[in-house]
């Protein structure tokens, strides 16, 4: 619901500096991660420092997304900059399913030739890896629930944690068995589980930029409300629509018996509006029975 949002605030500073750590660790791992998967031969390896190294990147443009966000509003952007932060989602949401398909090239084409890889510089880098997962999530995790943006970002070091246990267990298994086939087996679950995420997350932003009504409430149930407000005798031209993940607004034309009544009533179903669906900004036109648009 576009109005729940409001209870997870981070001080902006706070938050930014919390990004720029969560950056800073990223990209030192993905090096270790990248450099490793080279000298041990583990494309699940080098497949978990690429998806890192966009996570490091994701988290960028959330940083740049956030900044950009807290712009007041002005004569070229009316409604302020909130969706800087939704058109970020939008590029790192698209990076990822690149990234997940190339993986699962990768590692189909391995699977008919498994690598040598040794095993315990994987099971090393990978424990490294989750380390740092785990750091990250801790740095992000209240933001997440106020942006999908940065929710994005935390889902995704969510998701490299679970990586990570399972590159673990794979570089045990090869240390243990030699058992390599388990390398391509583990980058293609990898490449999955990106696809599911990115894939789940992407049609709530798709659906904010094409302004679409957000989830709850929905266009009928804003309609009837309106209908239901006293001195209203029809409702429609009702356009409902999020500005950004955090505020939605409406516009609707409501017919009246009377008209030089209008005033109040478009105040009583403004308060409505505020009152029951958290919706603050709403663009309400009063017309007389038969005297309106077609």
């Amino acid at each position: 619901m576009p109005h729940d949002h409001h209870h997870h605030h981070v001080d902006p500073d706070a938050g930014d500096a919390r990004v720029a750590w969560a950056v800073g660790v990223n990209l030192a791992l993905t090096v270790a991660q990248f450099v490793g998967g080279l000298l041990s031969g583990s494309i699940a390896l080098i497949a978990d420092a690429i998806h890192n190294l966009s996570d490091a990147l994701s988290l960028v443009i959330a940083f740049a997304a956030r900044r950009i966000a807290r712009r007041p509003a002005d004569d070229t952007m009316t409604f302020g900059y909130g969706r800087a932060e939704v058109v970020a989602a939008l590029v790192n949401l698209t990076t990822l399913i690149v990234i997940g398909l190339y993986l699962i090239y990768e590692g189909i084409e391995r699977l008919f030739a498994p690598p040598q890889v040794d095993g315990w510089i994987v099971v090393i880098l990978a424990a490294l890896a989750l380390v740092v997962d785990v750091v990250t999530v801790l740095l992000t995790v209240r933001m997440a629930k106020g942006s999908m943006n940065i929710r994005a970002a935390y889902l995704h070091n969510l998701a490299d944690a679970l990586g990570s246990v399972a590159v673990i267990v794979a570089g045990t298994l090869i240390i243990l068995y030699d058992w390599r086939l388990v390398d391509p087996i583990v980058t293609l679950l990898i490449a999955g589980y990106i696809l599911w995420h990115a894939g789940s997350e992407l049609p709530p932003v798709i659906r904010l930029l094409m302004l679409g009504a957000p989830g709850t409430p929905d266009t009928e149930e804003v309609r009837k409300a309106l209908s239901g407000v006293a001195g209203v005798e029809d409702v429609h031209h009702v356009h409902l629509w999020q500005i950004d993940e955090s505020r939605a607004s409406v516009e609707a034309h409501l017919v009246v018996c009377d008209v030089s009544s209008g005033p109040e009533i478009c105040a009583r179903a403004k308060l409505l509006l505020q009152d029951r669906f958290g919706i603050p900004h709403s663009t309400l036109e009063v017309e007389a029975q038969g005297g309106g648009c077609a």
